[in-house]
């Protein structure tokens, strides 16, 4: 991809008219796939998270235990923890979603998916991930990874979106990022101690659920699991096409 080509945005300006029509595919494309879905999970974490590591293996056991319950699995559709999680879907014969992106470096689809959409535009995306979770589950990541939590918690603050549980997993990892939003943020009232509680932490997997639990989501856990639905990519619409 050539250096001027990977700035989604800026190039915008030449052919504005023309990317709408790419926009709205990705929307309807998205809609289409993800609203036979049922209950679903999205869980974050870094995509340098390996094989073996403690985050690879919770990531990949928590999945499972969430199809027990009768959630289909959402992730970005990546390497790391993306792909601890769908592979753990997977295994346990549940729905293993990857919402995958475009990038420079060309990230691709991890093998474990049953239903992936792929995007070029990051806010089609995140309209994806918001609109059919029934949690956010983030295990420990870098900047991709707190981009969608605070997208999230900004979303229930202010109100846009129904609550629903952000449950950050692994307390050592995100002390740090806790005692700051309470020393700086919150006691200096940028936030409200309410806000505060939107953040929900845990270790284990029996934590994470027990949240999910008392979050009082209906029609979600002990469900039965739906059979797979045939792996789907994303497609431009053809012109015509309704």
């Amino acid at each position: 991809m050539k250096q001027d080509e990977q700035y989604v945005i800026d190039d915008f300006t030449s052919q504005d008219t023309w990317r709408v029509f790419r926009i709205m595919s990705e929307f309807v494309e998205g809609f289409e796939t993800l609203s036979r879905i049922g209950p679903a999970v999205s869980i974050f974490g870094s995509a340098r998270t390996t094989p073996g590591q403690p985050e690879y293996v919770l990531a990949q056991k928590l999945a499972q235990t969430l199809v027990g319950k009768g959630f289909a699995v959402i992730t970005g559709g990546g390497p790391g923890v993306m792909e601890a999680a769908n592979l753990g879907a997977s295994e346990a014969g549940g729905i293993s979603i990857g919402l995958n992106i475009e990038l420079p470096f060309e990230q691709k689809p991890n093998p474990h998916i049953t239903t992936l959409v792929s995007f070029r535009y990051f806010f089609c995306r995140k309209v994806m991930f918001v609109k059919y979770s029934s949690a956010f589950i983030i295990l420990p990541g870098g900047f991709g990874t707190l981009d969608e939590l605070f997208e999230s918690i900004t979303l229930i603050q202010t109100k846009k979106i129904k609550p629903f549980p952000v449950v950050l997993v692994g307390r050592r990892y995100w002390a740090g990022l806790i005692q700051w939003l309470r020393d700086e943020v919150l006691s200096t009232g940028m936030i409200s101690p309410k806000d505060m509680d939107i953040l929900k932490v845990a270790d284990t997997i029996d934590e994470v659920v027990e949240i999910i639990e008392n979050t009082n989501i209906p029609e979600c856990l002990d469900a039965p699991v739906e059979a797979q639905p045939p792996a789907r990519k994303h497609k431009p619409r053809k012109p015509g096409h309704e």
